[in-house]
Parts: structure tokens; C-alpha cells; sequence
């Protein structure tokens, strides 16, 4: 029988939750790397036992682990992330010059086709790309340096590079807060695809960068249409990125961080609402998921299992995942520490576990 493997990064450790098709009995496993942030973990799509995590303490710096048994054992591979050439400069809140730095890795993201590439999102907003399973990194500078790089400024979380899309030659990526940029070429030249978005504090409306895009995700069946939650706004885009179109539509409020489509349904798409900018907890005390079968613009909310009052909690940008069973499951976790999961397309939901350390990232494994 079909199974699924949830892999939980938190800022104390990481987790491994399986199931069986049913997705009802769980078993936990973890924490791994107890006390450490663990900021993402991620299999590989062309070998599921291959595990990706990025690592990182105040103390010992970043760490990148990999586990070639589904993540019953880790060792750390190659950490070694150096800005090609040099650094140079970007603009800081004030506008003021600020030295290119190597904080942490925000996300890690497998090649589709080979368990040895993967590729690294990095802050500050730097993209790496690994062939050898992580033993070795080299960065793709064209994004970086692609022109308008002087100018990226950081969102509150720093200026992380948080979404990386790949799809052969073609690579997205997005930047807080620069906006989303693609590559056609593998990755070595870089353009901003970010008309229509709207940003305050950016008088110019057809401004190439500095737009806090959250997150971005797309069906794989329809490479040119991506779905994006930003720093406001719920935004679609049919032609890769060229431009863009609201679709919050009746969303109790279009601020928030994750977003996701429904394996099976390319139109189907997920957010969870946060009431502001400054107050980073669901609308009303209620933590509701809200799905769109248009493609946007029309919401409903699922609140079925899902606390509905005195609830305070936040969903994270990469904190919500899907598998690809044949009744699609839709997860995520919160900062309070519980992962939510639902095996009917999100009409109904139940706490896979609760009470670990704030989630940051949630994946899902679909196994065979």
C-alpha cells in the first residue's frame, strides 16, 4: 500500500512523521538535530530515501545533513558556501550600503531528475547548486549580479532567497524582498518577472524589484502559471512570471505566507490568512484554510477539525506541503507547534502531533 513520509523542520530539531495510505496511524520519529533551527528539509523527487536538511545555531554556523535512508541516519555533507567573486554591496532598510553575507539556508531544493543536484537558497539572496549530493557548492552568480542586485532590500526575516522552482532548464526563484526572477538557461542568466505587483513604500508602479513576495508554487502540469502569496495580495501569472493579476477576491485577508496547489487539480489552490503584517495570527482567533477551485478570486474557508476560537497561531512560507495520493492530502504546520493534516483535499482536518517546537517547514513524501 501507498504511503507518505512528512518531513518537520522546527526551530528545535527536525522530525519524521509516516503513514500508510490511510494517513490515520502515525508514527513519529525525531527530533534530529534536537536544539538546532532547523530552517527546511526535503526529499529527493528521483530517490525518495534521499533527505535534504539545512541546519544552523548561533553557535556552529550552517550545516547542511543528508540521509540516504529516508531519515533513520544523517551525516553532514559538504558545507562549504562562498560568494563567487566579489561580494559587493545591496541596500539595507535605510538605503544605506550593506555588505553581501552568508547568514543561513533557507530552503533546499532536489533536481527532479538526479538525487545528486540540489540547489540552495541562501541569505543573503544567493543561489547554489550542488552535483555531488551536497558535498560541494557553487553559487550561479548570474542571479545576483543580473543587474538590479545593488537595489534588493531585506524583508523582516532578512533577505532570504525562499523559493526555488526548477523545471530543466528553466529555474525560478524568489526573493524577500526583491520579487520572483527566471532563468531560461539553466541558471546562468537571470530577468525580474515581477509586472503588476503592487508594493507600498515603492512609488513607482511598474518598479522591477523590491516586492515582498512570501511564497510561490505551481502545478507542474502547467509550467507557465504560478500562484503566489505575497506581502499582500494573493497574485496568479499565466505566462511564467511576464505578469501578474490579483486573485484574493473574497479572502478574509490577502496577507499571509504559504501557498500550494492541489496535486491533481491544477486550479485548486490553498492559503492560510494571517490578520496583518503586524499581527501574524488567523482572522478572529480562527485558524482556517481557505481553498479556491477557480484559480482564485473565489475562497472558501475549511475549518473542519481546526480550532476555531482563541487561536493565535501562524502557518510559515514553507510551512504547507501536498502529496499526490489519489484523494490529494494537504499539510502544514504552525508556529504552535502542531502539524495539521487532511486526506480528503482539505474538507476535513486532524492534528498529525502536537506540542513540538514552532514549525518552520513542512514536505510531504508520497511512497510507493
Amino acid at each position: 500500500m501507498s504511503g507518505v513520509r512528512v518531513l518537520v523542520g522546527t526551530r528545535k530539531g527536525a522530525f519524521v512523521l509516516t503513514a500508510d495510505g490511510k494517513r490515520t496511524d502515525w508514527q513519529v520519529s525525531g527530533p534530529f538535530f534536537g536544539g538546532w533551527e532547523v530552517y527546511h528539509v526535503k526529499g529527493s523527487p528521483a530517490s525518495p530515501d534521499r533527505l535534504y536538511a539545512s541546519q544552523s545555531s548561533g553557535w556552529s554556523g550552517q550545516v547542511v545533513q543528508r540521509s540516504d535512508d529516508g531519515g533513520r541516519t544523517w551525516e553532514p555533507v559538504g558545507n562549504k558556501f562562498s560568494y563567487e567573486g566579489m561580494p559587493g554591496t545591496h541596500q539595507w532598510y535605510d538605503g544605506t550600503p550593506h555588505p553581501w553575507e552568508f547568514a543561513r539556508v533557507w530552503h533546499l531544493e532536489p533536481a527532479p531528475g538526479n538525487p545528486d543536484v540540489v540547489y540552495a537558497g541562501v541569505e543573503d539572496a544567493g543561489l547554489f547548486r550542488s552535483d555531488d549530493g551536497g558535498q560541494s557548492w557553487q553559487e550561479l552568480p548570474g542571479l545576483r549580479t543580473q543587474g538590479s542586485g545593488s537595489s534588493w532590500q531585506p524583508g523582516a526575516g532578512g533577505m532570504c532567497l525562499h523559493t526555488i522552482i526548477v523545471d530543466e532548464d528553466r529555474i525560478f526563484a524568489a526573493i524577500s524582498a526583491a520579487g520572483v526572477f527566471r532563468s531560461d538557461d539553466a541558471g546562468q542568466s537571470w530577468k525580474p518577472v515581477n509586472r503588476g505587483l503592487q508594493s507600498q513604500g515603492i512609488p513607482d508602479p511598474d518598479s522591477e524589484v523590491g516586492h515582498c513576495v512570501h511564497h510561490v508554487a505551481r502545478h507542474p502540469s502547467r509550467p507557465d502559471v504560478l500562484f503566489m502569496q505575497k506581502h499582500w495580495d494573493v497574485m496568479r501569472s499565466d505566462d511564467a512570471g511576464e505578469s501578474w493579476h490579483e486573485v484574493s477576491g473574497n479572502l478574509p485577508s490577502d496577507f499571509g505566507f504559504p501557498i500550494d496547489v492541489h496535486a491533481h487539480e491544477p486550479n485548486t489552490v490553498y492559503v492560510v490568512p494571517i490578520l496583518s503584517d503586524g499581527e501574524h495570527y488567523p482572522p478572529e482567533g480562527k485558524l482556517r484554510v481557505y481553498r479556491s477551485r477557480t484559480g482564485g478570486d473565489e475562497w472558501e474557508p475549511l475549518t473542519k477539525g481546526l480550532p476555531q476560537q482563541h487561536c493565535y497561531v501562524n502557518v510559515l512560507r514553507d510551512a504547507m506541503a501536498v502529496d499526490s495520493l489519489d484523494d490529494c492530502g494537504i499539510y502544514f504546520g504552525t508556529t504552535g507547534g502542531q502539524v495539521y493534516a487532511s486526506a480528503d483535499s482539505g474538507n476535513s482536518w486532524a492534528p498529525i502531533v502536537r506540542d513540538l517546537p514552532a514549525v518552520l517547514s513542512v514536505e510531504v513524501q508520497t511512497l510507493s
